[in-house]
């Protein structure tokens, strides 16, 4: 698609925000049984979507939190694949937080946790920066022209037309 245009897919939007969300939980999951499964006996959705899990008073929580903020740096990459523009990794960073702060309602209620807050207020805003970075990053490459075909019908014409010492005249040149 090109960047100019601007067509409203709403299927497309909502298949970015699906898979952006899906890969951010596989993600944390990767960085979650890495981190935390390590230390604790058995692991579950409360590392996931429990506020109190994400706490600064014990080493597990410090590792959940460092999940949570390594699973931030991946979704920049995650934005730069999946979304690809500059201008709409702010709006996806925020919707994917906002519905993990509906399914962590949901789970286990408000979460009260001043660390709850900073951490994905945190993760927020480096996945959202760092994605814009990134774009911005590829946006701004030159875009590589190749040629499609050796030599144009021209060329070869007029290395021939050397070849047997014919002399080749341009416009520039005649007088």
């Amino acid at each position: 698609m090109f960047y100019g245009t601007s067509v409203w897919d709403p299927w497309l939007i909502v298949a970015q925000i699906v898979c952006l969300q899906c890969l951010y939980y596989l993600t944390l999951g990767i960085f979650l049984a890495i981190l935390v499964g390590t230390r604790v006996s058995r692991m579950s959705l409360v590392y996931f979507f429990d506020y109190a899990t994400v706490t600064a008073s014990t080493v597990t929580g410090w590792c959940v939190i460092a999940a949570f903020i390594l699973t931030s740096l991946a979704g920049a990459g995650l934005l730069l694949y999946l979304i690809e523009r500059a201008k709409k990794c702010l709006d996806f960073s925020a919707t994917l937080y906002i519905v993990h702060l509906f399914i962590c309602i949901v789970y286990g209620g408000w979460p009260s946790s001043i660390t709850w807050w900073v951490v994905n207020i945190t993760g927020l805003a480096v996945m959202a920066l760092l994605g814009e970075y990134l774009c911005i990053r590829r946006e701004l490459l030159e875009i590589p022209i190749t040629r499609y075909r050796s030599r144009s019908v021209s060329e070869e014409k007029a290395k021939e037309d050397s070849d047997e010492g014919i002399p080749l005249y341009s416009v520039d040149n005649m007088a």
